[in-house]
């Protein structure tokens, strides 16, 4: 089971760091993800981290801004989100896959979160 935290309301600029914990399983043999979806849009690939944390992968619009990372010893996913742009409001989902390599689409991932809200205000 993955449960996300960190999700919260904050302005334009800011900067946040989401949480995932894997409570029943490891995700050290995990590629990783973080995902977000907007009211009314599909899914949409944030980042991604292969099993070992020595590959990442990020769309156009959050390279430089975002940054994936993995703590092995506390079982644990980050997403560190900086700038916050108010188009950056979405519930986002962390997500594990069964493969070790790095997926950019939700249909890699073989388990999923429930989800944090965060809200971005101009």
């Amino acid at each position: 089971q993955l449960v996300e935290s960190g999700g919260k309301l904050v302005q334009a600029g800011d900067s946040l760091r989401l949480s995932c914990t894997a409570s029943t399983q490891s995700i050290n043999n995990h590629a990783m993800g973080w995902f977000r979806q907007a009211p009314g849009k599909e899914r949409e690939f944030v980042a991604a981290i292969s099993w070992f944390g020595e590959d990442t992968d990020y769309p156009e619009s959050v390279k430089g801004r975002f940054t994936i990372s993995r703590d092995t010893s506390k079982n644990t996913l980050y997403l560190q989100m900086n700038n916050l742009l108010p188009e950056d409001t979405a519930v986002y989902y962390c997500a594990a896959s069964a493969r070790l390599s790095i997926a950019t689409m939700a249909i890699g991932y073989d388990y999923w979160g429930q989800g944090t809200q965060v809200t971005v205000s101009s």
